[in-house]
């Protein structure tokens, strides 16, 4: 039980805080398959960790 809250959590903020690795990502441009590659690799992990991060509960309102 303690796992699966922390697994929820660690994706909670994960999906929370990756969006910020997108900036510089899209400021250096996508030119490149590599980068591209990247973009679409960073917009996976971004959804995987919104679904496993989906019922933290501290991201509730009480």
């Amino acid at each position: 039980m303690h796992l699966t809250r922390s697994v929820t959590a660690v994706g909670f903020w994960i999906a929370t805080v990756l969006p910020i690795v997108y900036v510089p990502v899209i400021a250096a441009g996508i030119d490149s398959m590599s980068r591209l590659s990247l973009f679409v690799g960073l917009l996976a992990i971004n959804v995987l960790a919104l679904v496993v991060g989906h019922d933290y509960q501290a991201s509730r309102s009480r």
